[in-house]
Order: structure tokens, then C-alpha cells, then sequence
């Protein structure tokens, strides 16, 4: 039986509303258990709501946690939003040509890690709709240092995340790669993962794969963390995260679609630049 878009609107904001709550409370728990074991102190993830400038088109939620044994900086942001894109910003959504309203909502989580041995992670998944619908998003991986283990662990997992779903990993894979290629230094941001756009056909099955990458993104994450939270690692090691960083700065405010999604659509800045590193270097 065929539904409503609005009843889809409904369902997808929930379930992002619901995934965020699930990304907090299982980054919590890893981040208070490691502190406890190590008789340090426990930090917590910090909440704040907002709104558009007019709240009835919509606002949402951020969670922070800054400083842990674990996180050195994670954020995981959830909102649902509508207005009326920017004339000059049109021309990149689909389905504006001769309507320029929108809806979407969606969850993001970039979670920068103290340890130089973990990587970094970013995750997203959003459902957009205009005189169009689609789902978009994906995961990808940013290490510091070199780990051949390690990647295979990832895209295997997400191998089978797409593979369930009857989704091409191949093409998913390389558009993640395509995607994070920071073109001035010609070099991509990390060890990629998959990246997805204009999901339009089959709004369940699409439902569907966009709920199994969201708690995948956790497994994976938990597994890269615990894996190697223990390790100990040197000041050379820790340099190289934060030059690390700093090519992924460049690559937010030059490149991303969220935070260009996000500044044009009247968004929170702090939850925008909320992917943005504790600090960084550049040679």
C-alpha cells in the first residue's frame, strides 16, 4: 500500500530523531565506561536546541561532547527544516525549476577522536523534498596513520550493508571517493566508505538501506574504537592527526554540500560548523 508523503516526511523524521538519540546514548557510553576504567573524569555530551529565524519553518537539536579520554570533539546534529531556497541556490536541488520550496530533515556526526590511533568518522543521512523526494548520505573513514586492517574492516561491513539492500557498493564506494577528493591538494580526505544521492525510486526499500546505514555507522564505529582505545601513541603521531585535521577543515568549508546545504538554508552556524576539529595544524 502506497503513502502519503507526508506520512513519509513523518516517519523519516522520526527515525532520524530516534538515531540521534541512539548515536548519543551508544558514544556515551563508550566514552564513560573508558573514563572510569582509567579514574578520569567523565565528560558529557552538552544539548541545544534552535530554531529559524521564522520557527515555524522548522529548527533542530545538537549534541556536543568536547574533551574526552575518548571523543576530543563529536557532534551529532538532527533537524527537520522547510522554507524557500535562495535564488542563487536553486539551481544546484533538484526539482526547483519552477517551485523553490523545500523540506528535509536528516542526522550528521563527525566525532574527532583524542587517541591519533582512531580515526576520524563522519556519518549522514537525510531525506529531502521538493516537487522531487530522495534520500542521500553516507560514512566515510579519516585516519591519521596507516592501517590496512583497518580499512578492510570498514568497507567490509559496509559491503554488507549495501549488499542487503541490493545497492551497489562499487559505485557507492567510488562516488564516496569522488566526493572527498580534496581537489587543490589532490589527495582524498581519508579511506573513503560510501556516499549516496538522489535516492528517488522505491521509497521503502531506499527507508529501508537508509536505516541499516545509520546502525551500521555505529557498529563500525564502536568496532574501530574499541579496537584500539587502549593503545598508547607519541607526539609525532598526534602532529600528524592534527595536519590530518587541518586538510579536513579545508575540505568543509571548501567542498561540502552540508555546510553549503546548510548556510543557504538558514541554518544554525553552530551546528553547521560542528564537523570542525578542537584544533589543527597545517605545515
Amino acid at each position: 500500500m502506497k503513502i502519503s508523503q507526508e506520512i513519509e516526511k513523518k516517519l523519516t523524521g522520526q527515525w532520524f530523531a530516534f538515531l540521534q538519540e541512539k548515536i548519543v546514548e551508544e558514544f556515551q557510553n563508550l566514552e564513560s565506561e573508558f573514563s572510569i576504567k582509567n579514574r578520569t573524569k567523565v565528560m558529557y555530551f552538552k544539548k541545544k536546541l534552535w530554531k529559524k529565524k521564522d520557527p515555524k519553518d522548522g529548527g533542530g537539536k545538537y549534541y556536543i561532547l568536547r574533551n574526552g579520554q575518548i571523543f576530543d570533539k563529536v557532534g551529532v546534529n538532527h533537524s527537520t527544516v522547510e522554507g524557500v531556497f535562495q535564488k542563487n541556490y536553486k539551481s544546484n536541488i533538484p526539482g526547483t525549476k519552477k517551485n523553490q520550496t523545500y523540506w528535509a530533515s536528516g542526522v550528521s556526526v563527525v566525532a574527532h577522536m583524542r587517541n591519533p590511533k582512531i580515526p576520524a568518522v563522519h556519518f549522514n543521512t537525510r531525506f529531502v523534498v521538493t516537487s522531487k523526494k530522495w534520500f542521500g548520505g553516507g560514512m566515510d573513514v579519516t585516519p591519521s596513520l596507516k592501517d590496512s586492517n583497518e580499512k578492510k574492516l570498514v568497507h567490509k561491513n559496509l559491503k554488507l550493508v549495501c549488499n542487503n539492500n541490493k545497492k551497489s557498493y562499487k559505485n557507492y564506494k567510488k562516488w564516496c571517493d569522488d566526493y572527498f577528493l580534496i581537489k587543490h591538494r589532490e589527495e582524498t580526505r581519508g579511506i573513503g566508505g560510501i556516499f549516496f544521492d538522489y535516492l528517488y525510486k522505491d521509497w521503502e526499500k531506499n527507508f529501508k538501506f537508509v536505516r541499516d546505514v545509520g546502525i551500521g555507522f555505529i557498529d563500525i564505529t564502536k568496532m574501530l574504537i574499541e579496537k584500539k582505545r587502549f593503545l598508547k601513541w607519541t607526539k609525532k603521531q598526534k602532529h600528524n592527526q592534527l595536519i590530518k585535521r587541518g586538510k579536513y577543515v579545508e575540505f568543509n568549508l571548501l567542498y561540502d554540500r552540508g555546510t553549503k546545504f546548510g548556510l543557504n538554508t538558514g541554518g544554525n552556524i553552530d551546528a553547521i560548523f560542528m564537523s570542525l576539529p578542537p584544533d589543527a595544524k597545517w605545515k
